[in-house]
């Protein structure tokens, strides 16, 4: 009983830290999905719970966006019917493989991840020195869509750092404004990932008991732990996160190739 208080401790305090590094840097799944690993559940498992525990976490972002919503209105249907095939696509994917083969491929995603959150700084100072919307717009339609199609086929499949792929493909529509960048990528984030957690349902993915205890801790993390996460710094945060990345990956490529 002990035992197992403590594990439940162990993954409501992950799941309110992912959600207050969330809040402002992202990243979360960094940290949810290896303490679920450490709980006990398989590399699959604890991939489909972690993405529902951190589902609901995308209805603030969203809303605290909504304004900036309001601009991107011509953008969310086209956009939105592509990440929501290509998160279908994606947790497909998933079910799909055999288990033994994606606690293979884990530490090379978790690795992927990591980088993916070391270069999210370039990316947004990339928006930020865009002088030319419209012409982005006119010019890289096509080839954002496709890059947004295959950023929620892996958002969908595993979905660590995949905030940081869909800023690129905002880049590439010519969007500078870093706050409607964001708006667009929350709701983006939350198309594909809501048919990620409805097909993780469908096939059995989810353990709900850790999956409902991890949400109420990612929510509790967002709600207060903004203003503490705020207060230690967003460069200190982002440091952490990418060093438990490299030593997570580390440890799982060690204990797969052993």
């Amino acid at each position: 009983m002990q035992q197992l208080f403590l594990r439940g401790l162990i993954l409501f305090a992950s799941a309110f830290a992912a959600g207050m590094i969330n809040s402002i840097a992202g990243g979360g799944t960094l940290l949810t999905f290896p303490a679920l690993i450490a709980a006990g559940l398989d590399a699959k498992m604890a991939n489909a719970t972690s993405t529902v525990a951190l589902w609901p976490g995308l209805l603030g972002g969203l809303y605290g966006f909504r304004r900036e919503m309001e601009e991107n209105k011509p953008l969310l249907l086209r956009l939105g019917l592509t990440s929501v095939a290509g998160g279908a696509l994606g947790a497909w994917l998933l079910i799909a493989t055999p288990a033994p083969t994606f606690a293979r491929l884990v530490p090379f995603l978790i690795l992927f991840a990591t980088i993916l959150f070391m270069v999210q700084e370039p990316i947004t100072r990339m928006l930020r020195l865009q002088t030319s919307p419209a012409q982005g717009r006119r010019s890289w339609w096509t080839g954002a869509i496709i890059f947004q199609f295959c950023s929620a086929i892996y958002g969908g499949y595993f979905g660590a750092g995949n905030g940081i792929l869909m800023l690129a493909a905002m880049g590439l529509l010519g969007i500078t404004d870093i706050h409607r960048a964001n708006g667009l990528k929350n709701y983006l984030g939350m198309c594909l990932n809501s048919v990620a957690v409805i097909g993780f349902a469908w096939a059995g993915l989810v353990r709900w008991p850790v999956a409902l205890l991890m949400a109420v801790g990612a929510i509790a993390g967002g709600y207060y732990g903004a203003s503490a996460a705020r207060r230690l710094g967003r460069t200190i945060i982002r440091r952490v996160v990418i060093l438990i990345g490299f030593i997570i990956a580390g440890i799982m490529l060690w204990r797969v190739w052993q």
